[in-house]
């Protein structure tokens, strides 16, 4: 996925703009993450690039919030249950991009020879984004088969199918991970980098062409939930003879939400998706750090969508937070808009 933004795109990473030129870091003039590294060899004071303390914060903040999802996945009546599964997964994705994050600004400001580092750094930051975007993709994919199958949805099998396309999502990522440590960096050439050092062109490249594949995907199938939706409507109108002003207001309403989530996807990671394909090392590393910051965004945005919204996290949430629930829970099915 293109999501190995932050460990190159936030200059944690040597990804940090020249402090003279304002620009990525090249073959020839030292970032400020190398400069960074040689001052604390040296024990001088290390400039700390604003941009990189905004990035440490927002990974702090995506790892508590996640965190604290999985605490709420872990006490919900039944954390087995393929939406809970889903959820969790996702949460800890997110929660391992904001460790990522906070690893890479250490990396970038205390390690005195970040190469084997910020390659760990970098992988790190790969398979987490690429994780967290391969689960909303294992979500919606449970939305559509919900309506699609609705029969045959509460099934063990279905409930397999789940695990399944969860275990290849972390599968894929820690591949894709893996790949700079398996030689697609720049390390020793620095003409070959990305605006995500220390990841090379090509890698860059492939992420992001990757990245907007899963998105056209998840696109697709959100136009198919949309169609579904609206010939349900259709043919509970006809069995009825009129369709109920709060049932169309019920589709209309599930219909904006699922726009407002795409939309809030897109406005998240396509910017620096299409960055990551055009850019080089000679753009400015303020335009690396301006789209990176809302894919990192969306890491935080995603438990608000997938988890908060869920009744039953809610219930754990208020129970956790004042007491004023008693630990009871009706069982009922799950759903996709419970994910």
């Amino acid at each position: 996925m293109s999501t190995h933004l932050p460990n190159a795109s936030s200059s944690s990473t040597p990804t940090v703009p020249d402090s003279p030129g304002g620009r990525n870091a090249s073959s020839a003039p030292p970032t400020d993450a190398t400069t960074a590294a040689a001052a604390a060899a040296a024990g001088a004071s290390v400039p700390v690039n604003p941009w990189d303390v905004a990035l440490c914060v927002a990974g702090t903040l995506v790892s508590c919030e996640n965190a604290l999802v999985i605490a709420l996945v872990a006490h919900a009546p039944a954390p087995r249950a393929p939406a809970f599964v889903l959820i969790a997964s996702l949460a800890f994705a997110d929660l391992l991009a904001g460790l990522g994050l906070v690893l890479n600004f250490a990396v970038a400001y205390a390690v005195a020879e970040p190469g084997v580092a910020s390659l760990l750094s970098a992988g790190l930051l790969i398979s987490a984004f690429s994780a967290s975007v391969l689960n909303v993709l294992a979500i919606t994919v449970d939305r559509y088969l919900s309506l699609y199958g609705a029969l045959t949805y509460h099934t063990e099998r279905a409930a397999t199918f789940t695990y399944a396309v969860v275990a290849l999502a972390w599968l894929t990522s820690a591949l894709l991970g893996s790949l700079p440590a398996l030689g697609w960096n720049c390390l020793e050439d620095e003409a070959t980098c990305s605006v995500c050092r220390p990841v090379n062109k090509s890698n860059a490249a492939a992420l992001a062409v990757s990245f907007l594949l899963v998105f056209a995907l998840i696109l697709q199938l959100y136009l198919q939930i949309c169609k579904i939706a609206f010939r349900h409507a259709q043919q509970i109108a006809v069995q009825r003879h009129f369709m109920s002003a709060s049932h169309a207001a019920s589709t209309t309403k599930g219909v904006s939400t699922l726009s407002a989530i795409l939309g809030t996807f897109a406005l998240c990671w396509v910017p620096f998706a299409m960055y990551s394909l055009v850019a080089d090392t000679r753009y400015p590393a303020v335009y690396t750090y301006a789209t990176a910051l809302p894919a990192i965004c969306s890491s935080i945005i995603n438990p608000i969508i997938y988890a908060f919204r869920n009744p039953d996290i809610q219930r754990s949430l208020r129970l956790a937070c004042c007491g004023c629930l008693p630990y009871s829970f009706a069982s009922r099915p799950r759903t996709p808009s419970d994910v």
